[in-house]
């Protein structure tokens, strides 16, 4: 307890804080030397074990990881990153009792007073803050101050804070899925339709049947019987023909309804043009660069339901043994060291594949 106390007095001291604090600016400016990480994203646990571990009250163990979260966006934003993504509140806590869910909900007001009070860092580095997640679930109260967060910080445009609020992976991806359908079944205007196979099939269908109309109009107009029967075997012919061609009336309809000359139904998106990078732009990360590393503490390996959309192959994945709140630029400066490592060998694995592709092209030319 002696050495704990003189440990802590020893680091407070305005000495050791002076060169701690140039330490820690070295540092940093030692990494922005090499490639920093884009986006970065946090599963910020540990708190509530952290509380208990030390003997204080469970909300001072939130407000010690909102002060870590203080100091990790600090490092984030002066080391380069442009993005940084926490997962606040889980709609999974939602099943949780009515008593620790209105806690909750009062902690995330206090904790996003909090974060508006550190207005002097989010404009020093022009930081928006971004509330992603599924706010009809919020109560108005509370989204009242989120709005009021996001519109004070929108004209920051040099980086982002994302957070997570209330937020599920499979919440945002079954939202992009439904989303993307909606604008799948919407008809094409004129202007964007694209000359598919499927258009040209149903103009050369359309305009098939239209001669074949004209053809038993001029028919019908003759008062022989063989002309009716004519009829009969033209009408008969074309549907054998084309049994999937759509009847006249239906392509009548569909000039009528996009109001348009056209001779063809309407048209909609091709369903086998929807990629990954269309249901991408219906994420709430839409526009933003790749999760290039996320961190999760508290020595639990599992991503709980956060960003599984986002994380992709060349996603560095870390867990780390520490509690949130003990989390900090000498918890992080080993994860961005290792992952410039990591980046620079990459890097130079693709230079060498190049090389020799190269020497392989020219030995053939030879």
């Amino acid at each position: 307890m002696h050495l704990s106390q003189l440990r802590r007095w020893i680091l407070q001291s305005p000495p050791v804080e002076w060169a701690i604090l140039h330490l820690r600016e070295l540092l940093i400016g030692a990494l922005r030397q090499g490639p920093i990480p884009q986006h970065v994203a946090f599963v910020m646990d540990g708190n509530r074990r952290f509380a208990k571990s030390h003997r204080i009250e469970t909300v001072e163990g939130h407000n010690l990881g909102f002060e870590a979260l203080a100091r990790v966006l600090e490092v984030c934003y002066k080391s380069g990153v442009k993005v940084v993504t926490v997962y606040a509140f889980s709609i999974e806590n939602f099943k949780r009792s009515k008593y620790e869910v209105d806690g909750l909900m009062d902690m995330a007001k206090v904790k996003l007073a909090q974060l508006l009070q550190h207005g002097d860092l989010l404009d020093r580095y022009g930081v928006s803050i971004r509330v992603l997640g599924q706010r009809e679930l919020i109560k108005p109260e509370l989204l009242a101050d989120i709005e009021r967060a996001t519109n004070m910080t929108s004209r920051n445009g040099n980086a982002i804070l994302n957070v997570c609020f209330p937020y599920t992976s499979h919440e945002e991806i079954t939202t992009a899925i439904r989303n993307t359908v909606t604008d799948y079944s919407k008809p094409l205007p004129m202007q964007q339709r694209t000359f598919s196979e499927s258009h040209i099939k149903h103009t050369l269908q359309s305009r098939h049947l239209s001669v074949a109309a004209e053809r038993i109009r001029e028919r019908s107009r003759s008062p022989s019987s063989r002309g009716a029967s004519d009829v009969e075997d033209s009408t008969s012919s074309s549907t054998t023909l084309h049994p999937d061609s759509p009847p006249e009336d239906s392509l009548m309809s569909g000039k009528e309804a996009d109001g348009s000359d056209d001779t063809g139904p309407n048209l909609y998106p091709d369903p086998e043009s929807i990629t990954s990078a269309v249901l991408n732009a219906h994420m709430y990360t839409a526009g933003l660069p790749p999760l290039e590393l996320l961190i999760r503490t508290s020595g639990v390996e599992r991503l709980s339901d956060f960003m599984l959309w986002q994380s992709h192959e060349d996603t560095e994945i870390v867990f780390l043994r520490c509690l949130w709140p003990e989390f900090d630029l000498w918890q992080f400066l080993p994860v961005l060291v290792e992952w410039q490592w990591r980046r620079k060998k990459n890097e130079e694995q693709e230079r060498v594949t190049r090389s020799v592709e190269v020497s392989d092209v020219r030995a053939k030319s030879s």
